[in-house]
């Protein structure tokens, strides 16, 4: 008679709390949604409070908090200009969903064959993220009958889009999404299983029967559910082109007194506390063992916001002062010295993750000398060994057109574009330059 001996086994899973999740929520909010995640949460929560408070932050306040210090030289930087036009506005175009994949695959190190099938698979892309037409008939087959494209280097393309900022596009459908979602995530087995095996189950709320098909307890159902509210069926839709709206700059970067600054713009953004009341054992004084258990949850709901509010302005203080590091040419000089600058670089020097840095530099903006910059603008491939980057290269173009235009009638070539930087030790291709000249155009329309 044989029987059944109990193992024990150990795995190690990742599970997502819900101050995680809410964490990672807050980080890409811009201020005005902030602003309105704040309300949201102190109409839904009475032991969440606003306090009045300064409208903004200087570098050294929020320096202080951080326990960092960064000091160097420059020109001198206006205050109260700076505090000024952080109150004007400024009106801007929402950023597309291919834009924002496009942005985040060119600073990928990959060969221009690469790139070009990567751009072709993005802009093959519907506004929630998924493929328009099956990848593989956008590389028809040769007259010989070969295959248009590796299919080794078509699933290497397609993971490494996969993985960008929103996870889960270039996929067929949603529950695809929520799978590459899960896999980046290094969610548990059990999660992926969820999907394919369980949905209907979980539709039905029928978690007792859907605990026996996956094999699991019921509880962890529950910590599975809780891991998939973190996730985005359409990862697209958050990308949705909006008509042009104002934006405020989220900080201000200068030199005053020979010091490099970051200021911070909270102008609309209240202090936030836990309710006196709440705060002092309010829940102790309640005879009814309900009426104890809501006050503390609330206490602790409210504490949770605060602390993730703090998370988010922490790391995008961390974010800017990181850019003013790699950047401190840019901010000195203007806009052709932007050096080349990946993700990676910054997430490393802060100790964060990749998507972490790209999720808090979405849609935020800082104030410069030179103007208006989104985030992401600091962010740019290397081009020629290493010492220039693309935006910096086109400022280079554009100022070489405006010389020759200035005292001569006749365009300039690209190919002679090409020469003259070849003069200059940048060394990039007659179609390069064109394609460098269209987005000029394009932006300077």
């Amino acid at each position: 008679m044989q029987f059944q001996r109990p193992v024990m086994r150990q795995e190690q899973r990742q599970r997502m709390s819900l101050q995680l999740i809410q964490s990672i929520n807050l980080l890409p909010l811009t201020l005005t949604e902030l602003k309105q995640r704040i309300e949201e949460e102190l109409e839904k929560n009475p032991a969440l409070e606003a306090i009045p408070d300064k409208s903004l932050v200087s570098y050294d306040e929020l320096d202080a908090m951080a326990g960092h210090r960064y000091r160097s030289s420059g020109a001198s930087f206006d205050d109260e200009d700076s505090q000024r036009r952080f109150l004007e506005g400024v009106l801007s175009r929402g950023e597309s969903l291919h834009e924002h994949l496009l942005w985040q695959l060119r600073l990928q190190p990959l060969p221009p064959e690469t790139l070009e099938i990567g751009e072709l698979l993005v802009n093959n892309l519907d506004a929630d993220g998924f493929h328009l037409e099956p990848p593989e008939t956008l590389f028809p087959a040769k007259a010989d009958g070969t295959p248009g494209i590796d299919p080794q280097l078509l699933e290497f393309v397609l993971v490494l889009i996969q993985k960008l900022e929103p996870q889960g596009c270039a996929v067929s459908d949603w529950r695809q999404s929520l799978l590459v979602q899960m896999r980046q995530q290094r969610f548990a087995d059990e999660a992926s299983r969820l999907i394919t095996d369980g949905w209907e189950l979980l539709e039905k709320k029928k978690y007792k029967e859907l605990a026996s098909r996956l094999k699991v307890s019921e509880a962890e159902i529950q910590l599975l559910l809780e891991d998939l509210s973190s996730l985005t069926p359409f990862p697209g839709r958050a990308y949705s082109q909006q008509p042009p709206a104002y934006v405020v700059p989220d900080a201000a970067i200068g030199f005053k007194n020979g010091q490099l600054q970051l200021l911070f713009n909270e102008e609309e953004i209240p202090v936030l506390r836990v309710d006196g009341d709440f705060q002092n054992g309010l829940g102790e004084t309640l005879a009814d063992k309900e009426a104890r258990s809501f006050v503390r949850q609330k206490v602790s709901d409210a504490e949770r916001f605060i602390q993730n509010i703090r998370y988010r302005r922490s790391t995008l203080f961390q974010v800017c002062r990181s850019i003013m590091e790699f950047q401190v040419e840019f901010f000195r000089r203007g806009p052709k010295y932007l050096k080349p600058l990946t993700l990676k670089d910054v997430a490393e020097q802060i100790e964060k993750n990749e998507s972490t840095v790209s999720r808090v530099t979405t849609g935020k903006f800082v104030q410069t000398e030179w103007g208006i910059y989104e985030l992401k603008h600091f962010f740019s491939n290397a081009i020629s060994s290493n010492e220039f980057s693309k935006e910096g290269v086109k400022q280079i173009i554009k100022e070489v057109i405006a010389a020759h235009e200035a005292g001569s009638s006749k365009k300039l070539s690209d190919q002679k574009i090409s020469d003259l930087l070849s003069q200059r030790g940048i060394e990039i291709a007659r179609r390069t330059v064109t394609k460098y000249r269209l987005e000029l155009a394009k932006e300077y329309a």
